[in-house]
Formats: C-alpha cells, sequence, structure tokens
C-alpha cells in the first residue's frame, strides 16, 4: 500500500497517510520517509491513551488518495464509527479514494473457516460487501515459507515473539490453508466481474474460463451415474459440478420423484451443488440455465419416453441438441448392470406372467382391432368369404396372444367371431346364423383361435423359464465365482445383493442381544426389527436370523435362497474366526511382552540374589545356614519361572515319552530328609517329560521338607491314569506359595497332567499329581 502511494504522489497525485500501523518495522517506517502523514485524533479510553483515525481532519484536507491501514479494525468507543470501514465509507462518500489493506481472515463469509483452521476465533471482521464493492483488489501473494523466513529474520515480530508465531498461528500448514482460502475468495470476485461484463456487453456465449460440468438430472436411476461421471470430469478439469432439475410450471401439482432426495444429497457429498429450475419446456430451460451458468459441458442421460411419447411430443435430448449451440452436450449411456434381479417364475398351469402395461395394451387393441378389421373387410364379403374373414381374425388372436397374453387373446377370439357374425353370416348385419355351415366354421375357428393362443402362451411360459434359469446361473456363478477368488464375503454386501436379487423391500441379518434383536447387516428401507415382523425369516445359527419383507417368495425363489444363506453364515463365522484371530494375536502379543518382562527381571534379581548368598557364607550358623537355604529357594522359584513363561511361550520344547514314576520320585527325594516314598510295585508307565515332573516333584517335595514333619508319597492307578500323592503333614511351604503353586501346575500341565491341592486329615496338605498313562 505504501509503495503504492509513492507511486502515485510521483506521478503528482495529492497522497496523504491517514492511518499506517507500523508495530516499529524498519522496512515499513522508510516506505514512509516522503509521504505526508496526518496526525492521529487521540482518544482516552478507561485511562488509556490511544490513537484513532482523524476522519475530520482528512475530510478537511481532502486529498486525492487516503492510505488507511487494517480496515478491519474496531475503533475505540466514543467516536463517530464504531469500525474503521465505517470511517473509510465516509471518506468515499465524500469522494476521496482510499488504498487501505485487510487479512484474509478477517472477512465475515471466511471466519469459521479460519477458526477451524487456525484454532483462534478473529473478533474483527467486516462484511464481504464492503470489500466486493472495491474498484481494484489486490492480492499480496507470498508462499508459506517465505514468510515464515521473514519472520525468522526478525522482519515481522521482535525477537521474543518469533518461536512462539512459528510454532502456533504461523504454521506452515496454517499459512497454506489461509493463502488457499485467499485465492478461491478472490477467484469468486473475478468471476463476479466477468459475469458483469459479459452481461453489460450482451455476450450470450459462454467462455471457457472455466470448466462448469451441468448435469440433468430427472430422478431416473441412472442420475447416480451421471453424477458420478461429471464429478469424475469435473475432478480432472478442476471444473465445478452443478446438479439441476426441472420442474415444469404447467399449473399442475408434479410431485418430487422418489429419486432426487439421494442424488442432491449424493451431489453434497462429491462437491457439487443443486439447483431447481421452473420451465415450460424442458430443453429450452435446461440450455437457458447452461448459458447463465456459463456451463461448457451438459450431461444428459438416456431418455426414459416411450417411442410413441417421442413420436408425438418430440425427444428432449435431440431439442437440447439443437439450441444448445456452442455448450457440449454428452448423452451417457445407462450404465452396465451390475447386480440381476431374478425375474419370477412363471406360475403352474397358470398364463405365462405379462406386464401390466402390454396386457392392458393388448385389451385395448385385441378386441378393437378384431372388430374394426372384420367392420373393414365386410365391403369384400361376396369375394371373401365368412372362412376368408376368419383366418384374417386368426392373425389378429394370435399377435394379441403374443402382446398381451391367454385373456386378451380370448377376447379378442370373442369379439372376432361374434363381428364376423354380424358382418359375415346371413342374415346381415345381426348375430343370428341360418346355414349349418357358417355355425361350424364358427366353432372351428373358436377351438383353432384357442389352441393357437394357447401355443403361443406355452412359448413365452417356456421363454420366461428361459430367463428366470439363465437369471439364476448367472446369480449363482457370480457367487461361487466371488467366493473361490475372495473367500466368504461380508454380510453387508450379501444382505444387499441378496434385496436386489430377489427385488425385496428390505433384507437384514438380526443377532439376539439378551431378549433384543439387533440388525447386524440391513438393506433397504423400514427393515424388520424382529422376526415376527418379517414376512420370511430364515435361522442362521448362533442367535441370529435372515428377515425378508416383500413380495411372498415362490418355491423357485427359495430354492435359489439357499446358497445365500450359506454364504452368510460362512461369512459371519468367518468374522467370528477373524474377532477370535485378533484376540489372539493381542494374547500373544501380550504373552510375549509379559516373558520378555519376566526375563528381564529375573536376570535382574540373580545379581542381588548372588549377593545375599555371599553375605550368607559370611554369617555365623544356624542364621547363614536359613538364609542360604531361602536363596536356594528363591533361585529355584525364579527358574521354574523363567521356565514356565518359555514353555507357555512355545520357546522350551515339551519331549513325551513313556517314564517309570518311581525313578522320578526316587531322583527328586534324594537327599532330602523326612521324605518317605511307598509306590509299591507294579505301577504302569506314564507319558511324560522327565526333567520337568522331577522338577514338579522337588518342588513340592523341598517344599514339604522345609517343614518339621515328615512327608508321604504313594500312588496308584486310578481311572485309568496314574495318581501320584505328596502329603505334607506340617504345612509347607508350597500350600501358602501361589506363585510356586503355581509354576507346579503348569509343568504339570505342559504334560497333559492335573495338579489338585486338597486338605490331609490331621493339619496336612496332600497334593495329587494325575498323570497319562503311556500306551503298551
Amino acid at each position: 500500500m505504501l509503495r503504492e502511494g509513492r507511486r502515485l504522489r510521483g506521478e503528482g497525485l495529492d497522497v496523504v497517510v491517514g492511518l499506517v500501523e507500523t508495530y516499529g518495522r524498519r522496512g515499513t517506517e522508510e516506505q514512509l520517509r516522503d509521504l505526508p502523514v496526518l496526525p492521529r485524533r487521540p482518544v482516552s479510553y478507561r485511562g488509556v491513551k490511544l490513537t484513532e483515525l482523524d476522519v475530520d481532519a482528512l475530510l478537511a484536507r481532502r486529498p486525492a488518495l487516503a492510505l488507511v491501514d487494517e480496515l478491519a479494525h474496531t475503533d475505540a468507543p466514543g467516536g463517530r464509527n464504531a469500525k474503521r470501514w465505517q470511517d473509510v465509507r465516509e471518506l468515499l462518500d465524500a469522494g476521496i479514494d482510499v488504498a487501505t489493506t485487510l487479512n484474509i481472515q478477517h472477512l465475515e463469509s471466511l471466519n469459521d473457516v479460519v477458526q477451524q483452521i487456525t484454532g483462534v476465533a478473529q473478533r474483527e471482521t467486516i462484511p464481504d460487501e464492503v470489500v466486493r464493492a472495491a474498484d481494484r483488489i489486490e492480492l499480496v501473494d507470498l508462499s508459506p515459507e517465505a514468510l515464515r523466513t521473514r519472520m525468522a529474520h526478525g522482519e515481522v515480530y521482535p525477537p521474543d515473539r518469533i518461536d512462539v508465531a512459528l510454532r502456533h498461528y504461523f504454521r506452515a500448514g496454517n499459512l497454506g490453508a489461509l493463502r488457499e482460502l485467499a485465492l478461491l475468495w478472490l477467484a469468486d470476485r473475478v468471476e463476479e466481474e466477468l459475469a458483469d461484463y459479459r452481461a453489460r456487453h450482451g455476450i450470450r456465449a459462454p467462455w471457457e474460463t472455466k470448466e462448469r460440468i451441468m448435469v440433468a438430472l430427472n430422478g431416473a436411476p441412472q442420475g447416480e451415474h451421471l453424477i458420478r461421471r461429471g464429478a469424475r470430469t469435473a475432478t480432472r478439469v478442476h471444473g465445478d459440478l452443478i446438479g439441476v432439475h426441472v420442474r415444469l410450471d404447467d399449473g399442475t401439482a408434479e410431485r418430487e420423484p422418489p429419486g432426487l432426495a439421494p442424488q442432491r444429497e449424493l451431489l453434497r457429498e462429491l462437491r457439487g451443488s443443486y439447483v431447481e429450475v421452473s420451465g415450460g419446456d424442458v430443453a429450452r430451460t435446461l440450455v437457458d440455465f447452461a448459458r447463465s451458468e456459463s456451463a461448457t459441458q451438459l450431461l444428459l442421460g438416456p431418455t426414459s419416453r416411450s417411442r410413441l411419447r417421442e413420436l408425438v411430443s418430440g425427444s428432449v435430448i435431440n431439442r437440447v441438441i439443437r439450441l444448445a449451440g456452442p455448450i457440449d452436450v454428452r448423452v451417457l449411456p445407462p450404465p452396465e448392470p451390475g447386480l440381476l434381479t431374478v425375474p419370477p417364475a412363471p406360475r403352474r398351469r397358470r398364463p405365462a406372467l405379462v406386464p401390466v402395461r402390454r396386457r392392458r395394451l393388448a385389451w385395448l387393441l385385441g378386441p378393437t382391432g378384431a372388430v374394426a378389421l372384420t367392420w373393414a373387410l365386410s365391403p369384400l364379403r361376396e369375394s371373401l368369404g365368412l372362412s376368408g374373414v376368419l383366418l384374417c381374425l386368426l392373425l389378429v388372436v394370435a399377435g394379441t396372444a403374443r402382446l398381451g397374453g391367454l385373456l386378451p387373446a380370448a377376447g379378442s377370439t370373442a369379439a372376432g367371431a361374434l363381428a364376423a357374425d354380424y358382418f359375415f353370416t346371413a342374415p346381415w348385419n345381426s348375430l343370428t346364423v341360418d346355414r349349418g355351415a357358417d355355425v361350424a366354421a364358427l366353432l372351428v375357428f373358436l377351438a383353432v383361435a384357442g389352441v393357437i393362443s394357447h401355443l403361443i402362451d406355452g412359448l413365452t411360459r417356456r421363454s420366461q423359464q428361459a430367463d428366470r434359469a439363465r437369471a439364476e446361473a448367472a446369480v449363482l456363478a457370480r457367487l461361487a465365482g466371488e467366493t473361490v477368488e475372495s473367500g466368504a464375503r461380508v454380510p453387508s454386501e450379501l444382505v444387499a445383493e441378496l434385496r436386489q436379487v430377489f427385488g425385496l423391500d428390505a433384507a437384514a441379518v438380526l443377532g439376539r442381544a439378551g431378549e433384543l434383536w439387533q440388525p447386524e447387516a440391513s438393506a433397504g428401507g423400514a427393515v424388520p426389527l424382529q422376526p415376527d415382523e418379517a414376512a420370511l425369516s430364515v435361522d442362521l445359527g448362533n442367535d441370529a436370523v435372515l428377515v425378508l419383507r416383500g413380495a411372498p417368495l415362490t418355491e423357485e425363489d427359495t430354492r435359489l435362497l439357499g446358497p445365500y444363506v450359506t454364504q452368510l453364515k460362512l461369512a459371519r463365522e468367518r468374522e467370528r474366526l477373524a474377532a477370535q484371530a485378533s484376540a489372539a494375536e493381542v494374547l500373544a502379543h501380550t504373552d510375549a511382552l509379559h516373558t520378555a518382562l519376566l526375563e528381564a527381571v529375573v536376570y535382574d534379581l540373580r545379581a542381588p540374589l548372588a549377593a545375599v548368598r555371599r553375605e550368607a557364607e559370611r554369617m555365623p550358623d544356624p542364621g547363614g545356614e536359613r538364609v542360604g537355604a531361602e536363596v536356594e529357594r528363591m533361585e529355584r522359584l525364579i527358574a521354574n519361572l523363567l521356565d514356565l513363561s518359555r514353555l507357555r511361550a512355545g520357546v522350551m520344547p515339551v519331549v513325551l515319552r513313556p517314564t517309570a514314576v518311581a525313578e522320578v520320585v526316587r531322583a527328586a527325594a534324594e537327599g532330602m530328609p523326612g521324605v518317605h516314598v511307598d509306590l509299591g510295585s507294579g505301577l504302569p508307565r506314564v507319558l511324560v517329560d522327565r526333567g520337568l515332573l522331577e522338577r514338579a516333584f522337588t518342588d513340592i517335595l523341598a517344599s514339604g521338607a522345609a517343614g518339621a514333619g515328615p512327608v508321604m508319597v504313594d500312588a496308584g492307578v486310578v481311572a485309568g491314569r496314574v495318581d501320584v500323592r505328596m502329603t505334607v503333614h506340617s504345612g509347607g511351604v508350597l500350600a501358602q506359595d501361589g506363585a510356586g503353586l503355581a509354576m507346579v501346575r503348569g509343568f504339570v500341565e505342559a504334560m497333559n497332567g492335573e495338579l489338585t491341592v486338597e486338605e490331609a486329615p490331621g493339619e496336612g496338605t496332600a497334593y495329587r499329581i494325575s498323570l497319562p498313562r503311556a500306551v503298551a
């Protein structure tokens, strides 16, 4: 702003600085050196001396150009205006041009966006229309890196504020987002100026300064396909996407097509805009709106009008193409069908299924055509005769049967027979028949027409059955192919496909949660929330049920439903196994962490235990022996803890071999006072890891031997297993040592054994280890 003021002053323009905030910046102060500066107006507010823009002095001075800094500034209370932009408006109204400055975050329309980006609420804002009214807006564009470099060099803030500013408000991401906001806002300003220029000069042809893709929507299913194609095109060319729907203003109350609501939502998701316009001519209204929006491309879908309606009222697409002029018109084909909807199976021993529209048309044209043809041929009754006209009527009956089915063909047959009797049998123009030959001819006509109608109906049924079979085969092939390629599918995808294939209103998988049912996967509207509310429910096992709402399923539909039920069961089982695998992975990670922590603790404990052992050796007996025994017990406990963690982690293997129990017990009890072994003879061998079993026996016997009483060991065969019972009568240490007992149980269970602890008669504890017998 100051450089522009100096340039204009050098060209002879009367330029005055009304107010500039330098904030002590040397570069800003140097720009002021040869510009006249108007003194500020002093203001006192709550005992604080402030200065503001002196509007009266500027109005009295009346320069050609006034330089006023910080347009969004809020004036001190008590002045003539609340905001500085209001002061500037007074200067403009007095004929004084003003050059001013503004930061992008102070624009009212961008205030909430700026707060979301920076986390800082801007209290000083200015209405957008005030800025848009400027004759010229110049964007001072600086890259975030360049601005941060200037700040780091101390050109913006003093040294004590630089680090805080760079870490918070002036982060590179914040600056980049603010810069983009400024560019987008200014681009809109440029478009407004361009539109005003074209309006002033009467230019109607679009200027392709920016691509605008307009999509014509009428609520048809292919509208979503058009929107997505238009969005992809707009993204590639960095253009705008506009969806437009034309409402006819013919005086009738037109209901909104049901497909428009989801299409509006899709437009919002794809960052497009939606507009509704009214007009009596759809084609002209579309083209006029496209011209007003400077659209460069207009996307149309395939017509939904019948050929008859197009012949009567013309084609909208053709008229749009003729009226579009330089606007590119693209008519997109319908999207390739994804999932097939299986046609209904023909009903047994009933006429073939014919669409209602065709059946109504056949009832209208068949009987009418038979009567009209007979009347048209009546002048030829002498040469054509009754048999000739009946043959012609057979063509009408056959065409009616092909168009509308058996019942309209029967109506055409009856109408043709009556018309032939009226026009071609004597007496003429009456329904009486004088000759027996004519009666026979009419009866033969009725019979032949019935046979032809029945045959055509049978062919139609066979064709429908073939279509049904092809659709079923396609569905099953697709279902099997996707299963082989990617495994069991997600239940939500299967439910959505099942609903579309059978043409249902809604489908869902409900899972039981206590007394309630919760939807696990659903598709369609008004999903049944209870199995009783569904037209059909199928049990999926594991407290889950498939519920369907819509037209009742036939026997053929139920047969095709079976593979979907199987796939849903597989999908739910796959999800259950995946959840278990995820939980097992977390558990394995936790076990590995526990093992690593235990190993670290064990290694850290060995050094202090060794120091305690050395000190115990220096102590006089019996205290030194007692401390040494406790140290040995702790060392054994630590070793067992480490081995148990290795067992659970699978690092330490367990080798199971046939072993004699008596040998292991005697090896464990060797050298322990007070241990009495009475195992008898004839004990079968057991399938164990000898080393682990000996350690388990040693831990129990050593804790018992540490007490004052004896330890009794006996064994026997119980329920096909070998039980070894160790009774500690004095209450050994292991009974009160939870860690020691857990380690012994871990060793025993690693060999497929069982450890139970129970009270012994008297004061004591019995430890029973049950071991599997070795197969002879």
